[in-house]
């Protein structure tokens, strides 16, 4: 079996626990798959209705996401399953990041793979924690706010890189020590638990995309800082907004250089807001 053509029938298949127990046991028998030089050349055509999604969550506008307090046990439920639906949408595009791409080498494949089968088992665990509160994925409204990006950047390798993992998968490293000071508060431990193993893993998400971005920039001849604000601004990318996880953000393999402009952007926005009508 060819892993691309694989990861591309994974990425099919809608019904969320399928799709975690399918990319399982992809990583499972990865050294079985065809990742040989023809076999990831190929073209390969997009079906129809990719990536395959269940019926609910009902996808609204970021503003209809509901925001409820966590010290509640609705409250509660809403942003786990708000986490549960971003790692379902991260199966997906690591599982298109695979299939979509054309002759890159055997490594950029089978390490989006991995990051696939962590993001199920992420999704796995915020849904299972989930259940406990007597809901499950798909009674809450989701905006699809990840999965757009990749829309936007399905022509364009160095962008992929460069603004799913570098930037919408790096916010979450700067968010998620916030959530869990609130869930611990909240006295939900074991929420916080599962949130241990998602930031864990994510460092290592992020530090392979900022080794991709970096690879391909260097393929291209693009200085990577530049050529990241250029691909920012020609795909729209979210602006970067503080407070940012720094010590994660280094393990992650920001350099020295882009943890200084965080720091910039860092202070120009306390400036803002010091200011009345931000002025």
């Amino acid at each position: 079996m060819e892993l691309r053509p694989a990861a591309l029938a994974a990425l099919c298949i809608a019904d969320p626990r399928a799709k975690c127990e399918a990319v399982h046991r992809l990583w499972v028998d990865r050294d079985r798959l065809e990742v040989g030089p023809a076999a990831l050349a190929r073209e390969l055509a997009e079906p129809a209705g990719a990536p395959g999604r269940p019926a609910l969550p009902r996808l609204v506008p970021p503003g209809a996401v509901p925001q409820r307090s966590p010290f509640t046990r609705e409250g509660r439920a809403a942003l786990l399953h708000a986490i549960a639906h971003i790692e379902f949408n991260a199966i997906n595009l690591a599982l298109d990041a695979v299939w979509r791409f054309a002759g890159l080498p055997a490594a950029y494949y089978l390490d989006w793979l991995r990051v696939a089968d962590e993001e199920a088992t992420h999704h796995w665990l915020v849904a299972d924690h989930l259940a406990t509160l007597g809901h499950a994925y798909g009674d809450f409204g989701a905006h699809d706010g990840l999965w757009s990006m990749a829309v936007k950047t399905r022509a364009d390798f160095t962008a992929r890189m460069a603004l799913v993992p570098r930037t919408l998968e790096a916010r979450g490293l700067d968010v998620t020590p916030g959530i869990q000071a609130k869930l611990k508060q909240a006295g939900d431990p074991a929420a916080v638990s599962v949130l241990d193993v998602i930031l864990r893993d994510e460092v290592g998400h992020v530090a392979i995309g900022n080794h991709w971005y970096r690879w391909a920039c260097e393929r291209e001849g693009r200085d990577p800082m530049a050529g990241y604000a250029e691909l920012a601004a020609r795909y729209a990318a979210p602006r970067l907004k503080p407070p940012f996880n720094r010590e994660a953000r280094r393990r992650a393999g920001f350099t020295a250089a882009e943890m200084d402009w965080l720091d910039g952007l860092d202070s120009r926005e306390r400036l803002e807001a010091a200011q009345p009508d931000g002025r």
